[in-house]
């Protein structure tokens, strides 16, 4: 969800001390709904999902492209056919991992009937999209010629297919774990069968997620820690009071007021880059927000310097378009020069105030009840509070704030009966096309159920050139025919402030939001 920003409730902290050299605890603060590699679209998971799976290939910290499950590749001289040849590698109930694991896993996503959060990630390889919208039927260009080749072909090159294979859903699984239980083969250590670093053997939910090395996996070998622990504690300051008096050795997020003092004063505090964007979903088809002057003028009225300087507290930046910085493309940092589509870092009030006028509103009279959907998370309803405020004061008109707990709210998100409903989206792979592709009509992530054929077209016109500046200048554009609608309200580009113990050496969490403990030593 690399994908969605969102929160559960856990159960209180469990004290307990730091285990012993070899044995690692880590506090998240949310739970995920589903550990299914190919179908989830969940950033929650992507912690268990990243140490207890592998792909083709992965990421290195430095942020270079190496072999996983494959040992070698050969990319045609068109672009279009790549073909893996794969390591003796095992699953973590010490069979063998096949190319037909990777074509099962992968036809499964193309299939309706699982439920795959992002079908539409596949449609690059030749057939894929006319299968899935065959119901799963019809020729797609994925094979497995022998146990050790996997061969697939694409539609049109794409110069991020590599970038691509790192994400999850591409991830291998068993046909025969996933067919023996396909609703709860996640929720159980004993069919949670993985070929990664890792493999749990808890699962305490609302409580912690524990994990011992897997002895089956290649590199096993060069796995130091014994026993790793997840530990659910929601609210950040608990986790922070964990951290500091030695309870844990490591916090996946700090309390944004204490980021200058912990970054003055802790050798465990750390700054990591997240290409990420929060932001809020107008619905289109709902009142006020089906007239784009409304939709605008809400957006004006926020102030979004104030939300990172007071409310947030923190490093991040103020929003206002879709895309983070950090996606490079063409040697250009996609953000830059790109429109401001009538927004700005600080609130517009006098502007704002006019168009909300024009809409037929006043200094805000006669504005409907609106209702603004969030998920439980404290500093969520914070910074929502503060919006609230901002449009209170800007446009003089109340806007209720109603939360639930995740595993609620989001089901009836996806019914898109909502005014205003908070999200946002973290980048898959470090590219641009991993945000704009939400909005595509056949997204299920599109949660504002928004269509545009200009988008679509200049997403098409991405997608099919070979040409980067092209392929550039056609995002850029379609992020123009999203952000002009004003369909969402971009508010901040996240980074992640986190600590991690001094003595534990070989941690490193990537910008796509997943910790990786698979090098991990600890020193005494």
């Amino acid at each position: 969800m690399r994908k969605l920003f969102m929160s559960t409730a856990f159960a209180a902290l469990v004290a307990g001390p730091v285990l012993a050299a070899g044995d690692l605890t880590y506090v998240v603060n949310n739970e995920s709904a589903t550990y299914d590699p190919g179908l989830t679209s969940e950033t929650f998971a992507a912690p268990i999902i990243g140490n207890t799976f592998e792909g083709l290939v992965r990421f290195t910290e430095e942020g270079e492209i190496e072999g996983a499950m494959a040992e070698s590749w050969e990319v045609s001289e068109d672009g279009l056919t790549y073909t893996f040849k794969l390591r003796d590698a095992k699953w973590s109930d010490g069979k063998p991992v096949t190319a037909q694991d990777f074509v099962y896993a992968w036809m499964r996503v193309l299939d309706p009937a699982a439920g795959a959060k992002n079908p539409s990630m596949f449609y690059l390889i030749d057939g894929a999209e006319a299968h899935y919208a065959a119901g799963g039927e019809g020729d797609v260009a994925i094979s497995a010629p022998d146990d050790k080749t996997l061969t697939f072909t694409l539609t049109n090159r794409i110069p991020y297919m590599m970038q691509l294979l790192t994400y999850t859903n591409w991830f291998p699984v068993r046909e025969d774990v996933v067919e023996a239980d396909p609703e709860g083969w996640t929720r159980n250590p004993e069919t949670f069968i993985g070929n990664g670093p890792f493999k749990v053997t808890e699962f305490n939910f609302g409580e912690s997620v524990v994990f011992a090395k897997n002895d089956a996996y290649y590199g096993a070998e060069d796995v130091s820690l014994d026993t790793l622990t997840f530990r659910l504690i929601p609210d950040q300051a608990t986790a922070l009071t964990a951290m500091e008096s030695g309870q844990v050795d490591g916090i996946e997020a700090v309390p944004a007021p204490e980021i200058p003092r912990l970054m003055a004063e802790s050798d465990a505090f750390m700054i990591v880059p997240a290409l990420g964007t929060t932001y809020a979903f107008f619905n289109p088809a709902q009142a006020p927000l089906d007239d784009v002057r409304v939709r605008k003028a809400l957006s004006m009225a926020i102030d979004r310097q104030d939300i990172v300087d007071f409310v947030l507290q923190s490093a991040d930046q103020p929003a206002i378009g879709l895309v983070p910085y950090g996606m490079t493309l063409n040697g250009e940092d996609f953000r830059d020069g790109v429109d401001t589509y009538g927004l700005d870092a600080d609130a517009q009030p006098e502007a704002a105030a006019a168009l909300l006028a024009e809409a037929g509103y006043p200094n805000g009279e006669g504005f409907p009840e609106t209702v603004f959907v969030t998920y439980t998370s404290p500093p969520i309803e914070k910074l929502l509070e503060a919006i609230q405020q901002m449009w209170k004061e800007n446009l003089n008109i109340d806007v209720s704030i109603q939360a639930t707990e995740w595993q609620v709210y989001y089901p009836e998100v996806q019914k898109v009966e909502y005014q205003i409903a908070q999200m946002g989206w973290g980048a898959d792979y470090p590219h641009p096309m991993t945000f704009l592709d939400v909005f595509l009509p056949d997204s299920p992530n599109n949660l504002a159920a928004w269509q545009s054929e200009d988008f679509a077209a200049a997403v098409d016109a991405a997608k099919a050139t070979a040409d980067e500046a092209e392929s550039l200048a056609a995002m850029r554009e379609a992020e123009a025919v999203l952000m002009n609608d004003h369909v969402i309200l971009p508010m901040y580009h996240r980074y992640n402030y986190m600590m991690m113990s001094p003595d534990v050496e070989g941690f490193w969490r990537s910008s796509l939001n997943v910790p990786y403990f698979r090098d991990v030593t600890i020193t005494e």
